[in-house]
């Protein structure tokens, strides 16, 4: 099984975080230009060397109208962004429409964690910090990556946070920042020994959005090993290491949620069904049941990785009319899965190759295929 370990140490950034998948990769170059091929407005990136401490990593460089990410902090953003101008840009990029969900559900993430920080409605927040432009090409870079890369597996280690206290748009604030500690709920996490901010909120989503799992390094068979360097220096090297490799076992666990409607029409099961695989379950489906005084229904089954079970409890009650939700969790065998960019006749596509118990099967993404007939 393909797996990746996140060790976060000193934290993670969405820039480290972005660097680390970068060097698991590929070539640095390819890389840089197949991120700059996403086309985020105003945006360029620029992956390169940089060594601290004798240790030779990756930094990731956004450069946003010509100001590089590290001086943002001294230039005043006064246009904020709400959660809808964030999702229409992230729907105008040139990814595939799972980056798309899974970029805004990382958003949609921060979001909640937000309006629970300032008491407002989802609709009503404005991103300072999270909502620059730099901002979205780190969120957008580590789903695309990820996609790149399709771990059956991702574990990560418990998150050093950091301490002390933080400058930011709304004042001073304690380490960890109010809605980076949101995020963090039911995430191992310590504060260390390094006064600073080590996890950011966009770090924070983007872990609790990707992790299937928290602890130390599984048993597992080291592939590479891609070191993403912060952009602050403290006594201890700055950066994320990932480590790639396969685990013996190819079972894991996911958590089957269901419940009955009689009462909602198709279409709102169907926007129910979509925002569900919007927000990231594994698979969501509807089966035709027959139900009590012989009422025709439907059973709704979602499938979901064990961390997200409260998240899509929630999400199930708010869209829904049930007022019960049953949940089981069980143990699955999957194939390995990545992806390969090939050339075909009709152009290029994506090639979703899936291996394991000695079968090996492949098919081409079927968006690419029909963008490559409609072109």
């Amino acid at each position: 099984m393909k797996t990746l370990f996140i060790e976060c140490n000193m934290g993670a950034a969405g820039d480290m975080l972005t660097a680390a998948l970068a060097e698991l990769t590929g070539d640095i170059r390819d890389v840089n230009e197949r991120l700059n091929a996403i086309n985020i407005p105003k945006v360029t990136f620029d992956l390169k060397p940089l060594v601290r401490a004798g240790i030779t990593g990756t930094y990731s460089d956004v450069d946003i109208d010509g100001v590089h990410e590290h001086e943002h902090e001294h230039h005043h953003h006064h246009h904020h962004s709400s959660l809808g101008d964030i999702e229409d840009i992230i729907d105008s990029l040139n990814v595939s429409d799972k980056v798309k969900q899974d970029a805004k559900a990382v958003y949609k993430l921060i979001a909640e964690a937000e309006s629970k920080v300032h008491g407002k409605e989802v609709s009503d927040i404005h991103f300072h910090e999270v909502g620059t432009m730099d901002a979205i090409a780190d969120v957008t870079a580590v789903c695309y990556l990820m996609e790149s890369i399709a771990p059956s597996k991702v574990v990560v280690s418990p998150v050093t946070t950091g301490f002390g206290s933080v400058h930011c748009a709304h004042g001073i604030l304690p380490v960890p920042a109010p809605a980076t500690a949101l995020l963090l709920q039911g995430i191992p996490s310590l504060q260390g020994n390094i006064e600073g901010e080590l996890i950011t909120p966009t770090g924070a989503a983007l872990i609790k959005y990707f992790a299937t799992d928290y602890g130390h390094m599984p048993v597992m068979r080291i592939d590479k090993i891609g070191t993403g360097m912060g952009t602050k220096e403290f006594e201890q090297v700055n950066c994320v290491r990932i480590f790639m490799g396969e685990t013996e076992d190819q079972s894991d666990s996911i958590i089957e949620m269901s419940c009955n409607l009689d009462d909602m029409t198709g279409e709102e099961i169907g926007y129910c069904t979509n925002l569900l695989v919007e927000q990231g379950a594994l698979d969501v489906f509807t089966t035709p049941v027959g139900m009590k005084k012989n009422r025709p229904g439907i059973l709704l089954t979602v499938l979901i990785k064990p961390s997200d079970k409260d998240r899509f409890a929630k999400l199930i009650f708010e869209n829904t009319t049930t007022i019960g939700i049953r949940y089981i969790t069980k143990d699955r065998f999957t194939l390995t899965r990545r992806t390969e960019e090939v050339s075909t006749r009709i152009g290029k596509a994506r090639i979703k190759i899936s291996e394991g118990y000695g079968v090996t099967r492949s098919k081409p993404e079927f968006d690419d295929v029909v963008s490559n007939i409609e072109e």
